[in-house]
């Protein structure tokens, strides 16, 4: 017998509330603390912002981590994101599950691409 009140109460879908409200705040304060830094380092460059200045600032480890940190959080904040937007607007399970496959290899690959880029300077 199904009970559909209580707290035996089936839910679909609806299991990520506050876990993902909370991680979602989470990765913006990852992203503004990086983009801070960001703005502090391009802030200290005296004279024009050529390639050389802009590759120094990433040059550093720290900076590098916090940019690959912060990448990795975008990547988690647009994912929740995304399947918030697929399980509220696309009905068919099929296409839902083909869209949340595709958004995940896509941002794996954004986020591998990201450390390629990162640790080549």
């Amino acid at each position: 017998m199904q009970v559909n009140y209580g707290s035996k109460r089936l839910t679909t879908g609806a299991r990520y509330g506050l876990r993902d409200w909370m991680m979602q705040r989470l990765t913006a304060v990852v992203m503004l603390v990086f983009i801070a830094a960001l703005l502090v380092q391009v802030l200290l460059i005296s004279g024009p912002i050529t390639y050389d200045a802009w590759a120094g600032i990433f040059a550093k480890q720290w900076m590098k981590f916090l940019t690959y940190i912060s990448v990795v959080a975008m990547c988690w904040h647009t994912f929740a994101g995304m399947r918030d937007i697929y399980m509220d607007y696309i009905k068919p399970v099929s296409l839902r599950l083909a869209l949340h496959v595709f958004t995940s290899c896509w941002l794996i690959g954004c986020a591998g691409w990201a450390f390629q880029v990162l640790w080549r300077l």
